[in-house]
């Protein structure tokens, strides 16, 4: 059965998107067999991946709410998808009065998660129904965490929040980490953010079994070569091979399969 890593934030424009393509692509560049699975109903992923969300006539909201069988796309830049569109924001009033609506995701995945090796969730940014499923479904957990003050401080509610949930829910989730991104390290305030990130994670290694063996991974540049890469639905690696995020981004993805696949 394939693991499963939900990268997840409450906090919108952390780059959430953009790494989960990436680190496909860099999963996919090593072996792996990768699904990913986009739960936000903005439908970031799906576009940042050359499709239309709009032409989409069958997306993880089916799934979702019908719980037919998904309709996966496949060699979508190396890997398979499950797409979203918007119709994904009717879904949390639609399970609303559905018994054991948390599982509904997990139940989603379990149909294929055996075809594949790692499969990568591309959460919403808000902590409504969707990103509920999204944690039950998860084996993992990865934090994209902007480095500025405001998302920062959003972050570390997060972490509490989640903690609970898994306690409630989900007592096998493991957070992997965090992910610094859009880091720009001639400015005072992305060095604070980065060093108060690693404060945070390094305390609750000992405040719950979730956090035991989080790691703090090498920060991501804030580059317009992401955004430049992104316009052209393609990852950083195929777009500038040679852009120094580029080794970053490898060695998160190889962290993580190590993890995942152990």
């Amino acid at each position: 059965m394939g693991k499963v890593i939900a990268l997840f934030n409450m906090s919108g424009g952390v780059g959430k998107s953009t790494l989960t393509m990436n680190l496909a692509h860099h999963l996919q560049a090593a072996g792996k067999r990768v699904l990913l699975v986009d739960m936000d109903p903005q439908a970031s992923l799906t576009t940042f991946l050359g499709l239309n969300p709009f032409e989409m006539e069958s997306t993880i909201y089916q799934g979702l709410v019908t719980q037919h069988p998904p309709v996966v796309m496949n060699d979508i830049l190396g890997c398979s998808l499950i797409p979203a569109n918007i119709y994904l924001s009717h879904a949390e009033l639609e399970l609303a009065a559905v018994l054991r609506r948390e599982y509904r995701l997990e139940q989603v995945i379990s149909r294929v998660s055996s075809q594949y090796d790692l499969i990568l969730i591309d959460c919403p940014p808000s902590l409504g129904l969707l990103s509920i499923n999204c944690l039950v479904a998860a084996n993992y957990l990865v934090i994209p965490i902007q480095t500025e003050y405001k998302s920062v401080e959003a972050t570390i509610n997060l972490l509490q929040t989640t903690y609970e949930i898994a306690q409630q829910i989900n007592q096998e989730l493991q957070v992997i980490g965090a992910v610094p991104t859009m880091y720009d390290e001639r400015t005072s305030q992305s060095r604070r953010a980065l060093q108060t990130i690693t404060e945070v994670f390094d305390q609750l290694k000992g405040t719950s079994t979730s956090f035991k063996d989080t790691i703090v991974f090498p920060p991501v540049p804030r580059r317009t070569d992401f955004a430049n890469a992104t316009s052209e639905h393609l990852p950083l690696a195929v777009y500038s091979p040679k852009h120094p995020a580029v080794e970053t981004l490898a060695t998160i993805a190889k962290t993580l399969s190590d993890i995942a696949t152990a």
